[in-house]
């Protein structure tokens, strides 16, 4: 007999004295003279030969093995039979039950046919699954405002017994009307005690939610869960901290009759099926319901190595307070690569799975509104470093978001989720090591907030002023009480092996919460990689650019032009056609800065209004062609903003005073440091000696000799979150300008003199008085 259709298994020998027949998802239906076809829900199976033409017959439930071999003769052998059963029975297409006997029959509990056939559909054995839900028993626990009774009768109508006492339940069942409920804590606490299973389901509101089911000891926990989904709640956190809330704010009931019954036929059959003994990766996720648009999407659940409830909470600080070591990273070869260990396509397929609009850390990765076809820009979930501590701090538009640039959709995707990545790991998770001391009390190990910070003792002085212009780029903190007991947080030195101490909240975003020592965390030197090494590359590299820029911004020194046609590269002249076509004129600055490293400045501006609407975007590489890449690419970021403007001013994408003063008032005409000096001659790639390096362990040993040689300190900081993988550090050195107004004595001052930009440096009030707002 030959077979089409199912896997092959061979089962174990079966007791002859059992009944045989098909399972009860099959119907055999014979066709003569061709084939018996056994017909499922799933597809069908086909059955060839004279064997299967005489036991097809036979196998209707109702005989033993026995029976239907000896039923079988004389059109087949004993031994004939029996190998054909075993090949059904190896194809997982029977099932086999024993004979019960007329005093029995009334004290067996009947099982449903259908019901049979479902568990086999499942490929479990029909009748034991359906004798297991009959013989389990499940608690009903409520919190909230939540009707159990719907439950409660669905429960009744599958076979499932509802028990009151936890202890003697097979399965509990929570229903909660949000899965951020503070009670939820303690449900979790006292099944992993009892080490008892539990599914959580919400069966109200448009979009009803069930599942996970939690397996203590195997699997996520509650707290795993909560930490993501607060994730994407932070707007209501501000209103709970405003209104003195523990818990989430009340909403208003929003379902009707008949979303609510398939929420509750929902949650009753994933609990019919754990009890059934199905197990499978997706009783892990939060499916959630859509029943507007009748969707229903799964949500997986991972563990958190370093939940404070299931997992290892000390992961992080340990990390932290390791020294940071760096390894050999062979970098891809691609075309114009940006120097990393994989390829965006691989950082994609790596890291994908962290975009999920209930589990995942940003919801959605998605095209940048209104940029224009020839700008590859996209977005993904919140800007944590712009985050409002206030509900008056609310942003909407771009900046309230993480963002990617790119030559390609690939590469912009990519560059979005890392960017989100980057913010989510730079923020305050509760696990970051922390020492409580005064700045005095630490001695050298304690680096000064001021050497970072860089505010002039004037905009101390002047901080009202600057605060009152309500931005986060441009506020001032109180000036630092070295005698304060304040939390430090360790970073390595790689310029001298050793660990040094600096402000926990200037290294971690504030997540909201409140700043009792002033100081703020900013993204500059943030970044994530492909590796740790890759990480810190490109925050180094993020360190000298905005350093580089705030030289040339504040200073308004003029500088060289960088010839585009020199670099030959065909995306140039696609953007610079794109550009042409929106009115607006595209060219490109030289910054670099004593460090060597090109630095270039992109900028554009309309040409058929009175209004400029400038934008710009920078970009910092060892290699000018790369440096040049990221400047253009970053001010397509910016462009989605300006590009739909009308001539009468109205419909910019970001509503913030800063970037609005500047779009409607500045022009070349009265910011004529934007425009090229063409006194010195414009840059080509061979203006830089560049050597490429094929590992990224030579590029952080040549950026540690670098910073040694100008004096000052490589420090770094491990960001890495265990449950995300992508590495994230934070780079600090000392001394090296944010391109915020930062206007402290040193550098800003010092070096356009050393680089025979100035004659003389600029004093303080002659500086430029527009801040930088990007």
């Amino acid at each position: 007999m030959t077979r089409h259709g199912g896997n092959h298994v061979r089962s174990p020998q079966r007791d002859t004295s059992l009944l045989v027949g098909f399972k009860r998802h099959l119907r055999p239906t014979v066709v003569p003279g061709e084939a018996v076809y056994l017909v499922s829900h799933r597809g069908v199976t086909a059955l060839h030969g004279e064997h299967a033409g005489v036991l097809v017959p036979l196998l209707d439930g109702t005989l033993s093995v026995n029976a239907v071999v000896s039923a079988a003769a004389p059109a087949l052998t004993p031994e004939g039979a029996e190998e054909a059963l075993r090949t059904l029975d190896d194809a997982g297409l029977l099932r086999f039950d024993r004979a019960v006997s007329p005093s029995a029959g009334s004290r067996r509990t009947p099982i449903d046919p259908a019901a049979e056939a479902y568990w086999d559909l499942a490929g479990l054995d029909g009748g034991q699954a359906a004798h297991k839900v009959a013989m389990s028993s499940v608690r009903i626990e409520v919190l909230g405002d939540v009707d159990p009774e719907p439950i409660l009768a669905a429960c009744h109508s599958c076979g499932i017994t509802v028990v009151e006492s936890r202890e003697d339940a097979d399965l509990s069942l929570v229903l909660c009307d949000d899965y951020l409920s503070p009670q939820l804590r303690e449900v979790d606490a006292a099944h992993r005690a009892q080490g008892r299973p539990w599914l959580l389901a919400k069966p109200s509101g448009v979009d009803p939610w069930v599942g996970p089911l939690f397996r203590p000891g195997d699997g996520p926990c509650w707290s795993c869960l909560a930490h993501r989904l607060r994730g994407h709640r932070r707007s209501e956190r501000l209103v709970e901290r405003a209104l003195g809330l523990s818990g989430p704010v009340t909403k208003p009931a929003t379902s009707l009759a008949a979303g609510k019954s398939i929420a509750v036929q929902s949650t009753v059959l994933e609990a019919a099926k754990w009890l059934a003994g199905m197990r499978y990766s997706a009783q892990d996720a939060v499916h959630t319901m859509d029943t507007l648009l009748l969707q229903i999407s799964a949500h997986p659940v991972s563990r958190l190595p370093q939940c404070p409830v299931c997992g290892n909470p000390g992961l992080v600080a340990d990390r932290v307070r390791a020294p940071f070591a760096v390894r050999s990273q062979p970098k891809t070869h691609q075309v114009l690569n940006s120097h990393r260990s994989l390829t965006a396509e691989q950082t994609l397929e790596r890291y994908g799975h962290l975009v999920d609009p209930v589990t995942g850390i940003v919801k959605e990765v998605h095209r940048a509104p209104n940029a224009p076809g020839f700008v590859d820009a996209y977005v993904s979930g919140h800007n944590l470093a712009v985050a409002p501590h206030t509900l008056a701090g609310l942003r909407a538009g771009l900046r309230a978001l993480s963002g990617g640039k790119g030559l390609t959709e690939t590469e912009a995707r990519a560059g979005a989720l890392c960017e989100a990545v980057e913010r989510y790991s730079g923020t305050r998770h509760g696990d970051e090591p922390v020492v409580r001391d005064t700045y005095r009390a630490l001695g050298s190990a304690a680096v000064h907030p001021n050497s970072c910070q860089l505010y002039h003792e004037w905009q101390f002085r002047d901080r009202k002023q600057w605060n009152a212009r309500g931005s986060s780029f441009q506020y001032v903190s109180e000036p630092f009480d070295e005698s304060k007991p304040t939390e430090w947080t360790p970073v390595w030195s790689l310029t001298h092996n050793t660990h040094r101490l600096l402000p926990t909240s200037m290294l971690y975003y504030a997540n909201g919460e409140s700043l009792p020592d002033g100081l703020r965390a900013d993204s500059n030197g943030n970044a994530a990689g492909s590796s740790p090494e890759d990480a810190l590359v490109q925050g180094f590299l993020e360190l000298v650019e905005r350093d580089a820029v705030a030289l040339w911004w504040y200073n308004r020194t003029r500088q060289a032009a960088v010839d585009l046609d020199a670099f030959a590269e065909p995306y140039v002249d696609r953007l610079r056609d794109g550009y042409r076509q929106l009115h607006r004129e595209l060219w490109v600055l030289d910054l670099t800065s004593d460090f060597g490293i090109p630095v270039m400045a992109a900028l554009s501006r309309r040409t058929d209004k009175p209004t400029e609407d400038i934008v710009f975007g920078f970009g910092a590489h060892f290699d000018p062609r790369l440096a040049l890449r990221r400047a253009l690419t970053e001010m397509g970021q910016l462009l989605p903003a300006v590009c739909n403007v009308p001539p009468n001013g109205v419909g910019y994408g970001i509503d913030d005073p800063e970037p609005l003063t500047w779009w409607t008032r500045a022009t070349l005409a009265n910011q004529p440091y934007l425009r090229a000096d063409p006194a010195q001659c414009a840059r080509t790639p061979q203006s830089w000696s560049y050597v490429p390096r094929a590992d990224l362990l030579d590029d952080v040993t040549a950026i540690t000799q670098l910073v040694r040689a100008h004096g000052m300190e490589l420090l770094v900081l491990d960001q890495s979150r265990p449950d995300l993988g992508l590495p994230v550090v934070k780079v600090i050195v000392p001394g090296l300008r944010h391109f915020w107004a930062r206007l402290a004595p040193g550098r800003l001052y010092d070096v356009p003199v050393t680089l025979g930009r100035l004659a003389e440096p600029t004093p303080y009030e002659g500086l430029n008085p527009i801040p930088l707002f990007v």
